[in-house]
This record gives C-alpha cells, structure tokens and sequence, in this order.
C-alpha cells in the first residue's frame, strides 16, 4: 500500500509518503521564524502559510518518495485536535486528492498518531508492530500532557491529562518570564545544561497525588513571584542557567514519577514516550534512567518524529487500514476538539 499523508494541525505544513510502513519521505515546512515575533502561533497567519505551502511540500514529499499522484492507494490528514483554520487546510486538500483519485480516505487523531510514533524506528525509518506489546505511553506535546495505557495495538484509554498547563506550556510561558525567545522549550534546554538544577527550589504540581493528571500552572505563577522577588536575577547568565535548570528538573521530576508510577499499576513492562517536549534531553534521560531501574523497557520517540509530522499520520492511518478500521470518510470534517478516545 502506498498512502499519502497531510498534517497541518497546528504551524508546521507537513506531507509523507508511507508504503508497507516505510516512511519513503516526511517533508516538514516550519513556521516557528514566522510566529517567534509575537510570541506564540497566530492561528490565521498559520492557515495562510499551510496554504502557500501545501502544494509545494506535498510535491516534494512525492518526488521524494519516487511515487506518482496515480499510484497511491489511499489519502490520509489530520482531522484533530488542532487549530480549526490550519486543520481545514490539509484535511480539506487531502479529501480533494482522495476525491479527484477514488481513493479512501483517512482522517486521524494527532495524539493517536504521537502515541504509535515509537514504534517507527531505523534508518530508513519503518513501523515495526512485530514486536508490539502493552504499554503505559506519556504523550507530552505544546498543549497537551497525558498518560494512556495502551492494552493492545489500537486498543487503549487515556489515564489522565492537563487539567491546565501542559510541560510545554510552562517551559514556554517561564521562558517567557526569564525573557527567552519562542519557543522557549529547546532554549531551557539548552541553558539547563550548563545550569544547577538544585539551585532553587520550585513545586512539583500534583507529584504525590494518587492520580494521573498533571497541572504545571501552580509551577509557572511560582516561576513569576520567584523573578518578582529577584528582579535582579535576569542579569546574570549563570543565574538564569540555573533558573532553567531548576525549572526543567521540576517539569521533568512530575513526567518521570508519574509515568512511572502509572507503568506500576498496571503492570505492563513497557513505557513509550512522544510528543514534541520528548525532545527534551533530560526529559530522555531521566526516563531512561529510571526505567532501568525499575525494570521497564523503554521506547522514545524519534526526535525527529516527536514534532508535528505527516509520518506519523500516515504510519497510523495505514495500519488501520490494513486492520479495517472503520474511518471517516470524504463527508467528515474537521475537529478540533478531537479527543483521544
């Protein structure tokens, strides 16, 4: 089977070309230089570039790929959670090709997609569900933070979530704070690196609370009265490396116990995590770490899949394909309240 796939949920244009779950190309255009001006992704700005992009970046992921409008098998999008007006962009332009082809059409869910991305590994990338067993999955993107325990492949439930602030929010939102440019996440990053993640001592939202939500807005108002108090702070570099650290290693601290913890209950031997803050290098690390030590196998994201991208769509809407899932069709629209279901 060879599928196309569109993503453009949120502000990066995306297209991929999957075939037998080879990933032949994931062309991946960003907008991140356009929105940093103002802080945060302007949703119509967002719409306008997915539309100036998608013609060009869906030819280059066929030419890529090697393959001709007429050999694909089937059309996939986003259909959400996401921004309205840059979800109608792709998943409108995908329905098109599938419509103008007769070829089935996919929409799917972002999140569903992030939680089978760690399944895609290797050089070229390729899914491999082989080896596919239960797992306790941490979905931590810009807006959403969740744990979900997946039973069985394309069988799972979501445990908890954001009840506020997601991680990325709050590494954007201190980042802020301190001054960084957006997005602030690699930035804290970054300087965390070089920075004392003892050195101040922020709140870990929710640590010890018997569920699995997660809430890192307390975290960020800690963040603001604590540079309120030391309004001299910002103009040392060490000190806000430090600061950095400390913030990262709280966000980071919450992640880990809590996905580990939920991994405990229910009793299954494998973590998964993915979802764009999963690029975090410590975030990585600390889990790593501490699935050694508990036991756990682990599964990472590809940094490269971590971010919004069409691979991951298309990976997941060819598997159910070939399962026979029951799909939305060429009459479906659009949600961007999708939830996980």
């Amino acid at each position: 089977m060879t599928l196309l796939a569109l993503e453009t949920s949120c502000d990066e244009t995306s297209a991929a070309v999957i075939r037998d779950g080879a990933i032949l190309s994931n062309v991946v255009s960003s907008q991140i230089q356009l929105h940093a001006e103002y802080g945060g992704v302007v949703p119509e700005l967002a719409a306008r570039e997915h539309l100036r992009n998608l013609v060009p970046v869906t030819e280059a992921a066929l030419r890529e790929a090697g393959v001709r409008v007429n050999e694909l098998d089937a059309v996939a999008a986003t259909r959400g959670p996401g921004l309205p007006t840059a979800l109608l962009m792709g998943f409108k332009a995908a329905q098109a090709i599938a419509f103008s082809l007769r070829r089935p059409f996919v929409g799917i869910n972002h999140h569903e997609a992030h939680l089978y991305s760690p399944w895609i590994s290797g050089s070229p990338p390729r899914a491999d569900f082989t080896e596919f067993e239960p797992n306790v999955s941490l979905i931590v993107s810009g807006g959403h933070t969740m744990l979900v325990h997946v039973e069985s492949e394309l069988k799972h439930r979501v445990l908890g979530g954001t009840i506020d602030d997601a991680a990325g929010e709050c590494f954007d939102k201190t980042g802020k704070l301190m001054g960084l440019a957006y997005p602030a996440g690699p930035i804290i990053d970054r300087l965390a690196e070089q920075g004392n993640p003892k050195a101040y001592d922020f709140p870990r939202p929710l640590l010890n609370d018997p569920n699995d939500d997660f809430s890192f807005s307390g975290l960020k108002t800690s963040v603001r009265y604590f540079l309120r108090d030391h309004p001299t702070l910002k103009e040392n570099e060490q000190s806000i490396r430090d600061l950095c650290a400390s913030v990262q290693a709280a966000i980071v601290e919450v992640l880990v116990t809590k996905t580990i913890r939920a991994a405990k209950r229910f009793g299954v031997r494998c973590i998964t995590a993915s979802g764009g803050v999963t690029c975090n290098r410590a975030l990585r690390t600390e889990l790593s770490d501490a699935c050694k030590g508990k036991g756990f196998s682990l599964r990472l994201a590809e940094s490269s899949l971590c971010t919004d991208n069409a691979a991951m769509i298309g990976v997941l809407a060819e598997r159910k394909l070939m399962l026979a899932r029951e799909l939305p069709g060429l009459d479906e629209d659009i949600e961007p309240g999708m939830a996980l279901a």
